[in-house]
């Protein structure tokens, strides 16, 4: 059996929308489902000499009883035989999440929690995972139509190979198409893409069009090889990259990217086209980290 599904559960609508999104998946893997709650340390220390402070003590472990029956309905609903596992801890939800992921196969988690501020468009615990996860984390988010493709940000990173390993293994578990898009840009994202683009200039464009060409091809080619189940529609487009990939995942079921590409720093956990689709795809995101 494979590693379980964890999915972050604190009562709020987009927590419920991620125990069902992480039911369905913990289901294509024939796998167990853990619900996970954490209690944030309180702010108030206890006063010297007295009980340290436990959820039981605070009275709250009767919510949480109800906070977590109600996400197992959920999950069941989805998935009646799915073996399903509860689990209450305390801690900072997020550091509580990112050690359940070392031994998981994905998390799961809403784009915003109870703690969030309502102008807040991702809560901060689906981006500190995104970033130090040690699976691939997939974040609820948006409407996603379940016949469309799974659409795969390709970039020709080595990290990002896990990536379109992940993205095949989703469309292959799903029964769906796979939308392998590669958007690319030179002159980077603020630089204008039409007839009057400095690149049409200075270099051979079609020569570059033909390079990144061969990165889609030579990308996708093995993982096509090794699932053939899979429909591929390879879509090379020269345009700036976060807005198309945004756009694009309108059509999509589940958009699947590394956590950062060619152009990211060293240091940096995550850049800024996973960043960018975290806060504005249209379907749920999933970020894969290389070499997890």
């Amino acid at each position: 059996m494979a590693n379980p599904v964890v999915v972050g559960v604190d009562g709020s609508p987009s927590s419920m929308a991620a125990v069902g999104t992480a039911a369905r998946e913990a289901a294509l893997r024939k796998t167990t489902l853990r619900l996970v709650h954490a209690f944030g340390w309180p702010s108030v220390r206890p006063l010297l000499g007295g009980p340290p402070w436990t959820p039981a003590a605070a009275g709250v472990r009767e919510l949480v009883d109800g906070t977590l029956a109600e996400a197992e309905q959920r999950a069941r609903e989805v998935s009646p035989p799915l073996d399903i596992a509860r689990e209450v801890t305390v801690g900072e939800p997020v550091m509580v999440l990112e050690i359940e992921s070392r031994t998981a196969s994905l998390v799961v988690v809403g784009s915003r929690g109870l703690g969030g501020f309502g102008s807040l468009l991702l809560g901060s615990t689906a981006v500190h995972l995104a970033a130090h996860g040690h699976c691939p984390v997939l974040v609820v988010r948006g409407t996603p139509d379940p016949v469309a493709p799974v659409l795969l940000a390709v970039d020709g990173s080595p990290a990002g190979e896990s990536a379109v390993e992940f993205a095949f293994a989703e469309a292959s578990m799903r029964g769906a198409g796979l939308l392998a898009l590669h958007v690319w840009n030179t002159w980077g994202e603020g630089a204008s893409v039409g007839p009057d683009d400095p690149l049409d200039v200075v270099v051979d464009v079609e020569r570059l069009r033909e390079q990144e060409q061969r990165l889609l091809d030579d990308t996708l080619s093995p993982w096509q090889r090794r699932c053939p189940e899979v429909a591929v529609e390879r879509r090379l487009t020269r345009s700036r990259i976060r807005p198309a990939l945004i756009e694009a995942s309108r059509d999509a079921q589940l958009v699947v990217a590394g956590a950062r590409g060619r152009g990211g720093f060293t240091g940096l956990l995550l850049g800024s086209v996973s960043q960018a689709l975290l806060h504005h795809a249209h379907c749920p995101v999933a970020v894969v980290r290389g070499n997890q």
